[in-house]
């Protein structure tokens, strides 16, 4: 599992970073993910996740990095699907957003049940969305303050297409992830969590 967790993880970066649309764009996108990968290197033996959870973020990883790659508004799947459906923009960006909420709802509904943050589970789940809500919120200031920092170089990374509206649905479609990641995967990730600690123990 760990090896195929890594070589997936590293071909799809390596991939990624093969000449991309734009370098700066490019690091601005995949950093989070690459930041990732060093967090769980370091915490894989004094904390190891589910593999559920290592295998939600890989998956997010991985839409970080086609991001970075092609950048969010010229995915070539996403325009293609654009003509088809006739959209006004290409919304990958909506699934990088989608998995932005889906896949740390999971992670931190790991670190809430394991280090008994919150044991009541309706306020556990609440307390849930909020931080992924939050954290959503956060990566928005995040684009607002490198837009105003680098002008025009930092479009691609916004990925707005024209959209009046893109950062509240950005932040909207992160909701939607984190609530539906905690009505489909609670029970399944229950069970890992107490095969998990029953090894460990």
């Amino acid at each position: 599992m760990k090896l195929i967790w890594l070589i997936i993880y590293l071909s799809f970066l390596i991939w990624s970073a093969i000449s991309p649309k734009e370098y700066f764009t490019w690091f601005l996108e995949v950093i989070p993910a690459i930041i990732g990968g060093i967090i769980l290197a370091f915490t894989y033996k004094s904390f190891r996740l589910t593999r559920l959870v290592y295998i939600l973020i890989l998956l997010h990883c991985v839409v970080l990095f086609i991001g970075g790659h092609f950048t969010y508004a010229e995915v070539p799947l996403f325009d293609y699907l654009k003509e088809t459906f006739n959209w006004q923009r290409n919304n990958y960006d909506k699934v990088g957003h989608f998995m932005q909420g889906f896949a740390p709802a999971m992670i931190a509904r790991e670190i809430f049940v394991r280090k008994n943050i919150v044991n009541f589970p309706r306020w556990r789940n609440f307390f849930i969305l909020c931080f992924c809500l939050a954290f959503s919120a956060f990566y928005e200031l995040i684009e607002w303050v490198v837009s105003l920092s680098t002008g025009e170089s930092a479009e691609a990374f916004l990925g707005t297409q024209g959209y009046v509206w893109d950062t509240q649905s950005d932040m909207a479609f992160a909701l939607l992830g984190a609530i539906l990641a905690l009505l489909s995967l609670s029970f399944i990730h229950d069970k890992q969590i107490r095969n998990l600690t029953s090894h460990s123990t």
